[in-house]
């Protein structure tokens, strides 16, 4: 069973960057991220491909988050630009260790999860 590891969370004032990294312990199939803000469910925000690394977006993060890999060092990226409040959550990673079919963003096509890691926007 593959394992994930997230790191990069931190504050930043509204319009600001972070990247946060995760690091899958073997083989994965897609990983993604989800984040969970307060009395909120958990939502996913964006999926890669290992394989072909097509990516997905969901709509609120579209054009100023970017998901990208490095499969040499089994870890993805997600750089996260023009933060804004509404974007506080702990961030999740996950992963799916197999195929085939398609990886949607929703919590229950993904087998492994980190231990998240906390993102706040203000000012």
């Amino acid at each position: 069973q593959v394992q994930v590891v997230e790191s990069g969370g931190g504050s930043v004032q509204p319009g600001g960057s972070l990247r946060l990294s995760c690091v899958a312990s073997g083989y994965t199939y897609c990983m993604a991220w989800f984040r969970q803000a307060p009395g909120k469910e958990r939502e996913g925000v964006a999926r890669i491909f290992s394989g072909s690394g097509n990516t997905y977006y969901a709509d609120s993060v579209k054009g100023r988050f970017t998901i990208s890999q490095d499969r040499g060092k089994n870890t993805v990226y997600l750089q996260m630009n023009s933060l804004k409040p509404e974007d506080t959550a702990m961030y999740y990673c996950a992963a799916r260790g197999g195929g085939p079919g398609s990886c949607p963003l929703s919590v229950d096509r993904y087998g492994a999860w980190g231990q998240g890691t906390q993102v706040n926007v203000s000012s």
